[in-house]
């Protein structure tokens, strides 16, 4: 009863902790709830926590952006650069900058000297957490006030993700971060619609309205973000009409359940997230085709949608989720035949399939986890579970600890990002280089290195996607791993939000507020 009776209180208290700063009268409040308990650090270049994205995107802007309620890369348009040029060879772009451009707090006007050291800062290690997305950055020259030029040592999946309004390329203050220093962190100063205002910890954040915001004075007067780490407590204040916005909970019931409340919108947005279970081919008989081939005939999609629901998710296709620059639906499919799964593993020499051992997990994957169990028991192929904290799942993991390990991610939407990680040998976990090829793909069995490197520094935009196409053919075909499922992004909101934007798609687990943003 105890433990009941302080989850009530955790919520009220959630609800109440929203304050006066709900209510004011003569200007428009936008209320956000975060799930999070707390803020973090609003320096975008050093910042990789999911709850600080919403804030630093109000507060910041790249050369370049995301068209507003979109993240496709091949239609991105002018933000803080009016244009743009580049050689025939690609290497070298040259970005005309936005003349008077204001930033926050009386810091002046940004030119390209704030461009180019906030790229700098962006490419180093020590003050930056994406610098390895700017190895392949020869120089960041400013040819003059309003222009800078990027000179690539080789060509990039995409320079574009190099200098849009996502982590890395965002431009910050040079005067600012000079002087705040570490300050910056809770201090920051940019270019965006919205300027920091003020910071509680554990409880909220504040912005206000940049007036002299180069696309015009926003609509709202200021922006509250709440930080409500207990699902209820966010559903309960939105309900009540005390927030505006929330993330939302993945689960079809959720949506239901928000959809049939009086005054509330709620949006199920793809590119999403997706879930791969990956097959360590250092464990045998994992490194047999045959057997690897069987296990994908075996497993049903359908089910693994239905534990968040089935208007929520859809199939996996490919190990690139849809909706990605690069993305390609024509690759091998493994249909549900138990019988032919069974037949496979017999030709493999497993007529009466195997013993996996153990594998760790974590509750967040609890569910993939036993699904995977059940679904394999009934070609023969046995395993235990064991349950860790996330942390520790993810070190051992890392550490060869499973056969099967299945994975849920978003990424930047660019067909590069999942198929360096997950697939280049380079990502194999456990190299100093290791990153998230759980499957030592590449290594155990040849790979697709070759179609990735060379994509990487393919100038031509088609050929460029082709390399893609053949990757994730081949990767259909070797089966490192099996893609099960992709889980939409998940918002709700008052019916009296304008977002300004028509809403098609979403990589973060926010809304995007503009200038255009509105409370009718």
């Amino acid at each position: 009863m105890k433990r009941h009776n302080s989850m009530f209180l955790f919520i009220v208290a959630g609800i109440l902790v929203l304050g006066a700063g709900s209510t004011a009268f003569s200007e428009k409040v936008l209320r956000i709830g975060v799930k999070s308990g707390d803020m973090g650090i609003l320096d975008p270049h050093l910042s990789a926590t999911t709850a600080n994205l919403p804030i630093m995107d109000s507060i910041f802007n790249g050369l370049v952006r995301f068209v507003p309620g979109t993240v496709d890369l091949e239609k991105i348009e002018p933000d803080l650069a009016e244009r743009w040029t580049a050689s025939s060879d690609k290497k070298v772009w040259t970005f005309y900058l936005r003349k008077g451009v204001q930033f926050h707090h009386g810091f002046g006007e940004m030119t390209a000297e704030d461009v180019v050291f906030s790229l700098k800062k962006a490419a180093t290690k020590e003050t930056s957490a994406w610098w390895s997305n700017y190895t392949m950055v020869d120089k960041v020259e400013a040819l003059d006030k309003y222009t800078v030029r990027i000179t690539l040592k080789n060509n990039v999946p995409s320079v574009f993700a190099l200098v849009i309004n996502n982590r890395g390329g965002m431009v910050l203050s040079k005067k600012a971060v000079e002087k705040h220093g570490d300050g910056f962190k809770l201090n920051p100063v940019g270019t965006g619609p919205f300027a920091f205002e003020e910071y509680v910890p554990k409880q909220k954040t504040i912005l206000k309205a940049h007036p002299q915001y180069f696309r015009g004075r926003p609509k709202i007067d200021k922006i509250i973000y709440h930080f409500m780490p207990v699902d209820q407590s966010r559903e309960m204040a939105l309900e009540k009409g005390e927030l505006d916005m929330i993330e939302g909970t993945k689960a079809e019931w959720w949506v239901n359940k928000m959809r049939a409340t009086k005054g509330i919108l709620v949006d199920a947005l793809p590119p999403g997230e997706l879930t791969v279970v990956h097959f360590n081919l250092t464990k045998k008989p994992l490194d047999n085709l045959k057997v690897r081939q069987a296990m994908a005939h075996a497993l049903l999609r359908d089910e693994f949608r239905e534990v968040y629901g089935k208007e929520i998710t859809e199939d996996a296709l490919s190990p690139v989720p849809p909706g990605y620059l690069g993305y390609t639906s024509d690759v091998k499919k493994y249909e549900y035949h138990i019988e032919k799964a069974k037949t496979l593993l017999k030709e493999a020499g497993y007529p009466n399939g195997f013993d996996l051992g153990k594998m760790v997990t974590s509750t967040i994957y609890l569910s993939s986890a036993e699904l995977l169990q059940q679904q394999l028991k009934k070609i023969g192929i046995k395993f235990e579970i064991q349950i860790v904290d996330h942390p520790t799942m993810h070190k051992m993991i890392r550490s060869d600890a499973n056969a099967l390990i299945p994975y849920g991610a978003a990424r930047f939407p660019i067909a590069d990002e999942y198929l360096f990680q997950f697939y280049h040998s380079k990502s194999i976990v456990g190299k100093p280089t290791g990153i998230t090829n759980f499957s030592h793909y590449g290594e155990v069995i040849p790979g697709v290195d070759d179609l990735i490197d060379a994509a990487t520094v393919e100038p031509d935009p088609e050929k460029q996607k082709q390399l893609w196409f053949k990757a994730q053919r081949k990767i259909m075909e070797d089966l490192p791993s099996y893609p099960l499922r992709v889980t939409y992004v998940l918002f709700a909101r008052r019916n009296n939000i304008d977002l300004g934007y028509e809403l098609k798609s979403n990589i973060s687990l926010h809304y995007q507020i503009t200038e255009k943003t509105d409370i009718k």
